[in-house]
Protein backbone atom coordinates (compact mmCIF):
# COMPACT_ATOMS: atom_id res chain seq x y z
CA UNK A 1 0.00 0.00 0.00
CA UNK A 2 1.13 3.82 -0.88
CA UNK A 3 1.98 5.83 2.11
CA UNK A 4 2.61 9.10 1.26
CA UNK A 5 5.97 11.11 1.73
CA UNK A 6 4.88 15.04 2.41
CA UNK A 7 7.35 16.96 4.28
CA UNK A 8 6.15 18.11 7.88
CA UNK A 9 6.03 22.12 6.76
CA UNK A 10 4.19 21.45 3.31
CA UNK A 11 0.54 22.11 3.16
CA UNK A 12 -0.17 21.03 -0.21
CA UNK A 13 0.38 17.58 -2.02
CA UNK A 14 2.14 16.26 -5.07
CA UNK A 15 -1.06 14.15 -6.49
CA UNK A 16 0.80 13.19 -9.33
CA UNK A 17 3.55 10.64 -7.90
CA UNK A 18 0.58 9.22 -5.87
CA UNK A 19 -1.60 8.86 -8.53
CA UNK A 20 0.88 6.89 -10.66
CA UNK A 21 2.56 4.77 -7.71
CA UNK A 22 -1.26 3.79 -6.01
CA UNK A 23 -0.89 -0.32 -6.10
CA UNK A 24 0.77 -0.19 -9.20
CA UNK A 25 -0.77 1.66 -10.99
CA UNK A 26 -4.34 0.89 -10.98
CA UNK A 27 -5.87 4.20 -11.15
CA UNK A 28 -7.89 3.57 -14.53
CA UNK A 29 -9.84 5.94 -17.37
CA UNK A 30 -13.17 5.00 -15.78
CA UNK A 31 -12.01 6.17 -12.15
CA UNK A 32 -11.50 9.74 -12.78
CA UNK A 33 -13.97 10.00 -16.16
CA UNK A 34 -15.28 13.60 -16.25
CA UNK A 35 -18.69 12.87 -17.79
CA UNK A 36 -21.62 11.31 -15.32
CA UNK A 37 -21.90 7.93 -16.76
CA UNK A 38 -22.04 5.19 -14.75
CA UNK A 39 -19.61 2.27 -15.56
CA UNK A 40 -19.61 -1.58 -13.98
CA UNK A 41 -17.22 -4.77 -14.78
CA UNK A 42 -14.32 -2.93 -14.61
CA UNK A 43 -15.37 -0.02 -16.80
CA UNK A 44 -16.63 -2.91 -19.54
CA UNK A 45 -20.50 -1.34 -19.36
CA UNK A 46 -21.05 1.93 -19.71
CA UNK A 47 -24.40 3.40 -18.18
CA UNK A 48 -25.78 7.01 -17.90
CA UNK A 49 -26.35 8.56 -15.49
CA UNK A 50 -29.98 8.08 -14.52
CA UNK A 51 -29.87 3.96 -14.78
CA UNK A 52 -32.42 3.40 -12.05
CA UNK A 53 -34.44 4.44 -15.33
CA UNK A 54 -33.55 0.38 -16.79
CA UNK A 55 -35.18 -0.72 -13.92
CA UNK A 56 -38.31 0.68 -14.03
CA UNK A 57 -37.75 -0.31 -17.82
CA UNK A 58 -37.45 -3.79 -17.07
CA UNK A 59 -40.48 -4.09 -14.79
CA UNK A 60 -42.71 -2.48 -17.89
CA UNK A 61 -41.78 -5.12 -19.83
CA UNK A 62 -41.53 -8.57 -17.36
CA UNK A 63 -44.27 -7.79 -15.61
CA UNK A 64 -47.06 -8.10 -18.45
CA UNK A 65 -44.68 -11.39 -19.99
CA UNK A 66 -45.45 -13.13 -16.57
CA UNK A 67 -48.92 -12.29 -16.38
CA UNK A 68 -49.74 -13.84 -19.65
CA UNK A 69 -47.23 -17.04 -19.13
CA UNK A 70 -48.47 -17.50 -15.51
CA UNK A 71 -52.50 -16.84 -16.49
CA UNK A 72 -53.61 -16.38 -19.73
CA UNK A 73 -51.28 -19.48 -21.08
CA UNK A 74 -53.22 -22.10 -19.31
CA UNK A 75 -56.05 -21.12 -21.46
CA UNK A 76 -53.95 -21.27 -24.70
CA UNK A 77 -52.27 -24.46 -23.68
CA UNK A 78 -55.93 -26.28 -22.82
CA UNK A 79 -57.74 -24.75 -25.91
CA UNK A 80 -54.63 -25.80 -28.67
CA UNK A 81 -52.98 -28.98 -28.81
CA UNK A 82 -50.12 -29.35 -25.92
CA UNK A 83 -47.73 -28.97 -28.67
CA UNK A 84 -48.92 -25.43 -30.27
CA UNK A 85 -49.86 -23.93 -26.61
CA UNK A 86 -46.95 -24.71 -25.08
CA UNK A 87 -45.02 -22.95 -28.11
CA UNK A 88 -47.11 -20.12 -27.95
CA UNK A 89 -45.38 -19.53 -24.73
CA UNK A 90 -42.14 -20.37 -25.66
CA UNK A 91 -42.04 -17.83 -28.21
CA UNK A 92 -43.17 -15.21 -25.57
CA UNK A 93 -40.65 -16.24 -23.19
CA UNK A 94 -37.50 -16.46 -26.08
CA UNK A 95 -38.69 -12.49 -27.41
CA UNK A 96 -38.87 -11.53 -24.05
CA UNK A 97 -35.27 -12.34 -22.91
CA UNK A 98 -34.11 -11.17 -26.56
CA UNK A 99 -35.60 -7.72 -25.86
CA UNK A 100 -34.11 -7.13 -22.58
CA UNK A 101 -30.58 -8.29 -23.76
CA UNK A 102 -31.23 -5.47 -26.42
CA UNK A 103 -32.17 -3.44 -23.30
CA UNK A 104 -28.66 -4.03 -22.23
CA UNK A 105 -26.68 -3.53 -25.04
CA UNK A 106 -28.04 -0.44 -25.67
CA UNK A 107 -28.10 0.78 -22.14
CA UNK A 108 -24.55 -0.80 -21.56
CA UNK A 109 -22.91 0.31 -24.78
CA UNK A 110 -20.56 3.33 -25.23
CA UNK A 111 -22.83 5.20 -27.45
CA UNK A 112 -20.08 7.05 -29.13
CA UNK A 113 -18.39 9.29 -26.97
CA UNK A 114 -16.14 11.98 -28.03
CA UNK A 115 -12.92 11.70 -26.19
CA UNK A 116 -12.16 15.83 -24.00
CA UNK A 117 -8.76 17.64 -25.29
CA UNK A 118 -6.44 18.07 -22.68
CA UNK A 119 -5.93 21.83 -23.62
CA UNK A 120 -7.77 23.58 -26.67
CA UNK A 121 -6.81 23.48 -30.02
CA UNK A 122 -4.96 26.63 -31.91
CA UNK A 123 -6.36 28.87 -33.60
CA UNK A 124 -5.09 27.82 -36.28
CA UNK A 125 -5.28 24.14 -36.23
CA UNK A 126 -6.75 22.56 -39.31
CA UNK A 127 -6.63 19.26 -38.63
CA UNK A 128 -9.99 17.41 -37.49
CA UNK A 129 -11.41 16.24 -33.85
CA UNK A 130 -10.08 13.01 -34.30
CA UNK A 131 -6.45 13.91 -34.49
CA UNK A 132 -6.25 15.79 -32.07
CA UNK A 133 -4.72 15.02 -28.50
CA UNK A 134 -7.24 13.95 -25.88
CA UNK A 135 -7.69 13.62 -21.95
CA UNK A 136 -9.91 12.55 -19.52
CA UNK A 137 -10.16 15.39 -17.47
CA UNK A 138 -9.23 17.86 -19.56
CA UNK A 139 -9.60 21.92 -18.21
CA UNK A 140 -13.19 23.46 -18.72
CA UNK A 141 -11.04 26.97 -19.23
CA UNK A 142 -10.69 27.59 -23.15
CA UNK A 143 -8.98 30.24 -25.18
CA UNK A 144 -11.22 33.08 -25.96
CA UNK A 145 -9.55 33.21 -29.88
CA UNK A 146 -11.03 30.38 -30.78
CA UNK A 147 -14.12 31.02 -33.01
CA UNK A 148 -17.50 29.36 -31.79
CA UNK A 149 -18.11 27.83 -35.05
CA UNK A 150 -16.32 26.76 -38.28
CA UNK A 151 -16.74 25.38 -41.59
CA UNK A 152 -16.66 21.50 -42.35
CA UNK A 153 -17.72 20.31 -46.00
CA UNK A 154 -19.83 17.19 -46.06
CA UNK A 155 -20.49 15.64 -49.38
CA UNK A 156 -19.71 18.95 -50.67
CA UNK A 157 -22.21 20.91 -48.69
CA UNK A 158 -20.88 23.05 -46.38
CA UNK A 159 -21.93 22.26 -42.83
CA UNK A 160 -21.01 24.47 -39.69
CA UNK A 161 -19.29 22.78 -36.77
CA UNK A 162 -19.49 24.25 -33.12
CA UNK A 163 -16.89 24.76 -30.43
CA UNK A 164 -17.41 22.48 -27.63
CA UNK A 165 -16.01 24.76 -24.36
CA UNK A 166 -16.72 21.78 -22.16
CA UNK A 167 -14.39 19.01 -24.31
CA UNK A 168 -12.51 22.15 -25.49
CA UNK A 169 -12.91 20.59 -29.27
CA UNK A 170 -14.74 21.65 -32.61
CA UNK A 171 -17.42 18.91 -32.54
CA UNK A 172 -17.18 16.34 -35.27
CA UNK A 173 -20.47 16.76 -38.26
CA UNK A 174 -23.83 15.47 -36.47
CA UNK A 175 -22.01 15.10 -32.81
CA UNK A 176 -23.55 17.26 -29.97
CA UNK A 177 -23.21 17.38 -26.31
CA UNK A 178 -25.56 16.21 -24.08
CA UNK A 179 -26.08 17.85 -20.85
CA UNK A 180 -27.03 14.87 -18.51
CA UNK A 181 -24.04 12.67 -19.61
CA UNK A 182 -21.75 15.51 -19.91
CA UNK A 183 -20.34 14.02 -23.09
CA UNK A 184 -20.27 15.12 -26.39
CA UNK A 185 -21.30 12.17 -28.30
CA UNK A 186 -21.22 10.82 -32.33
CA UNK A 187 -24.39 11.04 -34.71
CA UNK A 188 -26.27 12.42 -31.61
CA UNK A 189 -30.04 11.04 -31.67
CA UNK A 190 -31.30 11.60 -28.23
CA UNK A 191 -30.75 10.96 -23.99
CA UNK A 192 -33.44 8.37 -24.04
CA UNK A 193 -35.12 8.67 -20.32
CA UNK A 194 -36.61 4.57 -20.25
CA UNK A 195 -32.96 3.50 -21.19
CA UNK A 196 -30.95 5.96 -18.82
CA UNK A 197 -28.61 6.06 -21.82
CA UNK A 198 -27.88 8.61 -25.12
CA UNK A 199 -28.62 6.96 -28.17
CA UNK A 200 -25.58 7.87 -31.07
CA UNK A 201 -23.75 6.12 -33.52
CA UNK A 202 -22.53 3.28 -31.75
CA UNK A 203 -25.87 1.84 -29.87
CA UNK A 204 -28.63 3.27 -32.20
CA UNK A 205 -28.88 -0.03 -34.09
CA UNK A 206 -29.26 -1.84 -30.92
CA UNK A 207 -32.34 0.94 -29.65
CA UNK A 208 -34.25 0.68 -32.92
CA UNK A 209 -34.30 -3.45 -32.39
CA UNK A 210 -35.28 -2.99 -28.69
CA UNK A 211 -38.16 -0.50 -29.60
CA UNK A 212 -39.72 -2.19 -32.80
CA UNK A 213 -39.14 -5.71 -30.89
CA UNK A 214 -40.86 -4.59 -27.79
CA UNK A 215 -43.65 -3.43 -30.11
CA UNK A 216 -44.01 -6.78 -31.76
CA UNK A 217 -43.97 -8.76 -28.19
CA UNK A 218 -46.79 -5.86 -26.82
CA UNK A 219 -48.61 -7.14 -30.22
CA UNK A 220 -47.85 -10.59 -29.63
CA UNK A 221 -49.74 -10.47 -26.25
CA UNK A 222 -52.69 -8.64 -27.55
CA UNK A 223 -53.12 -10.54 -29.78
CA UNK A 224 -53.39 -13.86 -28.24
CA UNK A 225 -55.22 -12.73 -25.22
CA UNK A 226 -57.84 -11.85 -27.68
CA UNK A 227 -57.26 -15.27 -28.74
CA UNK A 228 -57.53 -16.61 -24.93
CA UNK A 229 -60.77 -14.72 -24.77
CA UNK A 230 -62.68 -16.10 -27.73
CA UNK A 231 -61.63 -19.66 -26.73
CA UNK A 232 -63.25 -19.18 -23.45
CA UNK A 233 -66.46 -17.67 -24.91
CA UNK A 234 -66.68 -21.28 -27.63
CA UNK A 235 -66.39 -23.09 -24.70
CA UNK A 236 -68.57 -21.50 -22.21
CA UNK A 237 -70.66 -20.33 -24.91
CA UNK A 238 -70.74 -16.63 -22.90
CA UNK A 239 -70.89 -12.96 -24.27
CA UNK A 240 -67.34 -10.91 -24.27
CA UNK A 241 -68.01 -9.76 -20.93
CA UNK A 242 -68.62 -13.12 -19.08
CA UNK A 243 -64.98 -13.91 -21.07
CA UNK A 244 -63.38 -11.08 -19.10
CA UNK A 245 -64.76 -12.01 -15.62
CA UNK A 246 -63.66 -15.86 -16.47
CA UNK A 247 -59.82 -14.54 -17.46
CA UNK A 248 -59.59 -10.35 -15.29
CA UNK A 249 -55.95 -11.00 -16.99
CA UNK A 250 -56.53 -11.48 -20.43
CA UNK A 251 -58.55 -8.27 -20.27
CA UNK A 252 -55.84 -6.28 -18.29
CA UNK A 253 -53.15 -7.02 -20.46
CA UNK A 254 -55.49 -6.03 -23.56
CA UNK A 255 -55.71 -2.52 -21.90
CA UNK A 256 -52.53 -2.08 -21.73
CA UNK A 257 -50.87 -3.82 -24.87
CA UNK A 258 -52.88 -1.28 -26.44
CA UNK A 259 -51.70 1.80 -25.37
CA UNK A 260 -48.27 0.35 -25.42
CA UNK A 261 -48.77 -0.41 -29.02
CA UNK A 262 -49.85 2.68 -29.94
CA UNK A 263 -46.70 4.12 -28.42
CA UNK A 264 -44.04 1.81 -29.46
CA UNK A 265 -45.70 1.99 -33.02
CA UNK A 266 -45.66 5.48 -33.37
CA UNK A 267 -41.78 5.66 -32.43
CA UNK A 268 -41.12 2.65 -34.63
CA UNK A 269 -42.81 4.12 -37.06
CA UNK A 270 -40.70 7.72 -36.74
CA UNK A 271 -37.28 6.06 -36.61
CA UNK A 272 -37.96 3.87 -39.68
CA UNK A 273 -38.66 6.89 -41.44
CA UNK A 274 -35.23 9.23 -40.09
CA UNK A 275 -33.26 5.95 -40.90
CA UNK A 276 -34.57 6.09 -44.51
CA UNK A 277 -34.25 9.96 -44.83
CA UNK A 278 -30.86 8.93 -42.73
CA UNK A 279 -31.63 12.11 -39.99
CA UNK A 280 -31.60 11.81 -36.47
CA UNK A 281 -34.06 12.93 -33.80
CA UNK A 282 -31.90 16.03 -32.87
CA UNK A 283 -31.70 16.73 -36.49
CA UNK A 284 -35.01 16.28 -37.25
CA UNK A 285 -35.98 18.93 -34.42
CA UNK A 286 -33.24 21.58 -34.71
CA UNK A 287 -32.68 21.50 -38.72
CA UNK A 288 -35.85 20.53 -40.30
CA UNK A 289 -34.07 18.77 -43.63
CA UNK A 290 -37.13 18.72 -45.26
CA UNK A 291 -36.89 22.34 -45.75
CA UNK A 292 -33.24 22.45 -47.07
CA UNK A 293 -30.82 19.34 -48.90
CA UNK A 294 -29.51 16.80 -46.41
CA UNK A 295 -25.87 16.18 -46.45
CA UNK A 296 -26.28 13.24 -45.35
CA UNK A 297 -29.11 11.45 -47.46
CA UNK A 298 -27.34 8.71 -49.63
CA UNK A 299 -30.72 7.26 -50.72
CA UNK A 300 -32.78 5.40 -49.48
CA UNK A 301 -31.11 1.39 -49.83
CA UNK A 302 -27.84 3.20 -48.69
CA UNK A 303 -29.37 4.79 -45.77
CA UNK A 304 -30.95 1.58 -44.48
CA UNK A 305 -27.30 -0.18 -45.77
CA UNK A 306 -25.62 2.56 -43.59
CA UNK A 307 -27.27 1.74 -40.34
CA UNK A 308 -28.02 -1.89 -39.70
CA UNK A 309 -25.34 -3.60 -42.71
CA UNK A 310 -22.19 -1.65 -41.68
CA UNK A 311 -20.04 -3.00 -38.64
CA UNK A 312 -20.18 -1.80 -35.40
CA UNK A 313 -17.58 1.42 -35.14
CA UNK A 314 -14.87 0.86 -32.33
CA UNK A 315 -14.89 2.86 -29.10
CA UNK A 316 -13.27 5.70 -29.64
CA UNK A 317 -12.28 5.48 -25.78
CA UNK A 318 -10.63 2.66 -23.55
CA UNK A 319 -12.02 3.46 -20.01
CA UNK A 320 -10.13 0.62 -19.09
CA UNK A 321 -6.66 1.73 -20.14
CA UNK A 322 -4.41 2.81 -16.95
CA UNK A 323 -4.60 6.64 -16.49
CA UNK A 324 -1.28 8.06 -16.83
CA UNK A 325 -0.08 11.24 -15.82
CA UNK A 326 1.72 13.76 -18.49
CA UNK A 327 4.69 15.46 -16.76
CA UNK A 328 4.75 18.44 -19.41
CA UNK A 329 1.31 19.76 -18.64
CA UNK A 330 -1.18 20.47 -15.54
CA UNK A 331 -2.34 17.82 -13.47
CA UNK A 332 -5.56 18.00 -15.65
CA UNK A 333 -3.57 16.58 -18.34
CA UNK A 334 -3.78 12.63 -18.21
CA UNK A 335 -2.67 10.57 -21.17
CA UNK A 336 -5.38 7.93 -21.31
CA UNK A 337 -4.95 6.50 -25.09
CA UNK A 338 -1.34 4.62 -24.01
CA UNK A 339 -0.16 7.07 -26.50
CA UNK A 340 3.06 9.03 -26.29
CA UNK A 341 3.50 12.88 -26.60
CA UNK A 342 5.04 13.91 -29.30
CA UNK A 343 7.74 17.41 -28.71
CA UNK A 344 4.97 19.18 -30.58
CA UNK A 345 2.00 18.44 -27.85
CA UNK A 346 4.40 19.12 -25.04
CA UNK A 347 5.23 22.41 -26.56
CA UNK A 348 1.41 23.27 -27.02
CA UNK A 349 0.42 21.97 -23.37
CA UNK A 350 3.42 24.23 -21.96
CA UNK A 351 2.08 27.32 -23.71
CA UNK A 352 -1.19 26.24 -22.13
CA UNK A 353 0.76 26.01 -19.37
CA UNK A 354 2.04 29.35 -19.13
CA UNK A 355 -1.50 30.82 -20.50
CA UNK A 356 -3.26 29.13 -17.27
CA UNK A 357 -0.31 30.76 -14.85
CA UNK A 358 1.63 27.93 -15.15
CA UNK A 359 0.51 26.59 -12.11
CA UNK A 360 3.10 23.51 -10.73
CA UNK A 361 1.27 22.62 -7.27
CA UNK A 362 -2.24 21.45 -6.37
CA UNK A 363 -4.27 23.66 -3.51
CA UNK A 364 -5.44 21.39 -0.86
CA UNK A 365 -8.87 22.05 -1.64
CA UNK A 366 -8.44 20.40 -5.29
CA UNK A 367 -6.34 17.46 -3.46
CA UNK A 368 -9.27 16.69 -1.37
CA UNK A 369 -11.19 16.55 -4.77
CA UNK A 370 -8.81 14.25 -6.35
CA UNK A 371 -8.40 12.28 -2.90
CA UNK A 372 -12.46 11.69 -2.72
CA UNK A 373 -11.97 10.37 -6.67
CA UNK A 374 -9.46 8.05 -5.81
CA UNK A 375 -9.81 6.43 -2.31
CA UNK A 376 -11.21 3.68 -3.13
CA UNK A 377 -8.40 2.89 -4.88
CA UNK A 378 -6.01 3.93 -2.66
CA UNK A 379 -7.89 1.88 0.07
CA UNK A 380 -8.62 4.80 2.46
CA UNK A 381 -5.24 6.38 2.29
CA UNK A 382 -5.14 10.04 2.45
CA UNK A 383 -3.36 11.98 -0.23
CA UNK A 384 -3.24 15.00 1.25
CA UNK A 385 -1.39 16.34 4.47
CA UNK A 386 -3.72 18.18 6.99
Amino acid sequence: MYSPSLSSTSTRCDPKERINNINGSQLRLYHIWQGRNRFYLGGRLVFGPDIRALFLTLFLILVPVALFCAFVSRGLINAFPHRIGYAIVAISLLFSVFIVVLLLLTSGTDPGIVPRNAYPPDADDECDTSSISTSCLGSQIGPISLPPMKNVTVNGIVVKVKYCKTCMLYRPPRCSHCSICDNCIERFDHHCPWVGQCIGKRNYRYFFMFVSSTNLLSLYVFAFCWVNIKKIMETHDCNIWSAFLKSPASGILIMYTFVVSWFLGGLTAFHLYLIITNQTTYENYRYRYERKMNPFNLGCARNFREIFCTGMPSSRIDFRAHAKFDRSSSFNALSYLGHGTTNSDMHKMKNFGVELGRRQAVDVDECKEIDSRIRSIAGGVDLCER
